[in-house]
């Protein structure tokens, strides 16, 4: 195994990478930003080194010092966790040429699977439905687009090739506002992601998101461990993510869990990964690829009693999968809530210092946060501040469990989403599990 990584992230996810390696007797190298010397897990690595100021751009998107500290401390590894640099090719590309191993894929996987157009090809080609649409990239002649369009059915969305998190898409329902909307999207996509490219698909109306857990190694094994449910959103950003997904059958995780497995060995894919798929009408439509560990990748670990995190290292560090598909159980129910630092009805940041915090317990409570009494939310980061999970025996145990949760929890000294998160859990419709992705801002007034 390695005997030291860079964990090149910051906040709950580089505590959880830096558990996994302590288990298996890694030692780790935490980099941070001045406005991150007092992160729990800066406090508790092995080493330190910071890679610049608070801003993300020159200091956890910065490619050159986050290999430099690499370099200085003699690690091996570079684990990359979700968001910055994770799905960024020429940050793997780089590490390895510098005589690092990026925990995550290969860059020439992560940029076939970033760009939108490629990867649906290539999924098509793997035999993983996806949603109708031409397949390319849309030109500038507005009549083969208006054309387009009439085929494939109004409502239309427009979607930016290389965009993520939500950004880069536009709904457009009638053919008058159609040509706008291209360029619209066009002109984000270029200031948002460096790529004007984007595409048209069908508009699905009422879809649920459910995406599928994937672990590949290179020696050609590569599995899956089942569904999550992500279909609580607000502006494409998920709120609650829970599995196994209410309704699917187990034939149906068969299918397309296996389908996606052997999509992994087909493009050659290494480490963990999520396929994510709109559902509706019984059929599901494949989106796009997240070439990282997710935000949710505990409500899965909650189920399978599996590792994701220590298993990335593994299939980095070039051994075979610990499990084969026949080994992977699922075991009750496990509820995900986001806790973000903001106010639970305008959605504005709000960074400050905690005052008291206290994290809730009891049977299947599981809470990932960096937080302490006396630290300081920055103003420069994503507002997650945690997660807390819930795992009982079934979808309603575990509601129960994650209702009292929410209760016990205590976060003073600034705004949290907590009361947004009570609120759904006692919502009639999210407990009969019948939500789409459009249903949290309709019941938030959103529009």
């Amino acid at each position: 195994m390695f005997e030291k990584i860079v964990i090149a992230n910051r906040g709950e996810i580089a505590l959880r990478v830096w558990r996994a390696c302590r288990e298996l007797g890694i030692k780790t190298v935490a980099v941070f930003s001045e406005a991150d010397r007092d992160l729990k897990h800066v406090r508790l690595a092995d080493e330190a080194v910071c890679i610049g100021p608070a801003p993300s751009a020159l200091s956890y998107l910065n490619i050159p010092a986050i290999i430099s500290a690499a370099e200085v401390t003699d690690a091996q590894a570079i684990h990359p966790g979700y968001g910055f640099l994770s799905e960024n090719a020429d940050f793997s590309e780089k590490v390895s040429q510098s005589g690092f191993v990026f925990i995550g894929p290969r860059a020439d996987t992560i940029r076939l699977m970033g760009d939108k157009i490629s990867a649906k090809n290539a999924m098509l080609e793997a035999g993983i439905p996806c949603v109708p649409s031409n397949g390319d990239a849309l030109g500038d002649n507005d009549e083969a687009n208006l054309k387009l369009a009439r085929e494939i059915g109004y409502p239309v969305i427009i979607k930016a090739a290389g965009g993520g998190g939500g950004r880069g898409m536009r709904t457009v329902h009638t053919e008058a506002a159609l040509i706008n909307s291209i360029s619209l999207t066009k002109g984000e996509a270029g200031a948002a992601f460096g790529n004007d490219t984007v595409f048209m698909e069908k508009f699905l109306e009422d879809p649920r998101h459910i995406e599928f857990q994937v672990l590949a190694d290179s020696h050609g094994n590569a599995i899956h461990l089942g569904e999550r449910d992500c279909s609580m959103q607000r502006r494409h950003q998920k709120v609650v993510e829970e599995a196994p997904a209410p309704g699917i059958t187990a034939e149906q995780r068969k299918m397309i869990g296996e389908r996606c497995a052997q999509a992994c060995v087909k493009i050659g894919y290494l480490g963990a990964g999520t396929f994510e798929f709109l559902y509706e009408n019984g059929e599901f439509y494949f989106i796009e690829m997240n070439t990282r560990v997710q935000v949710e990748h505990p409500v899965t670990e909650m189920i399978t009693g599996f590792d994701i995190v220590k298993e990335q290292l593994r299939i980095a560090y070039g051994l075979p999968l610990s499990i084969t598909q026949d080994q992977v159980r699922f075991t009750g129910h496990a509820i995900e809530c986001r806790l973000n630092a903001e106010d639970p009805k305008t959605f504005m940041p709000c960074p400050g210092i905690i005052d008291q915090f206290h994290m809730p317990g009891g049977p299947g409570i599981r809470c990932e946060t960096h937080i302490y009494n006396g630290y300081k939310v920055p103003a420069y980061y994503d507002s997650m501040i945690g997660k807390l999970i819930a795992h009982g025996d079934d979808r309603n145990s575990a509601i129960a469990r994650m209702k009292t949760a929410l209760s016990e929890m205590v976060i003073d000294g600034i705004k949290t989403n907590i009361p947004l998160q009570q609120n759904i859990m006692a919502d009639s419709a999210f407990e009969l599990g019948s939500q789409n992705i459009h249903y949290l801002e309709k019941k938030l007034g959103i529009h």
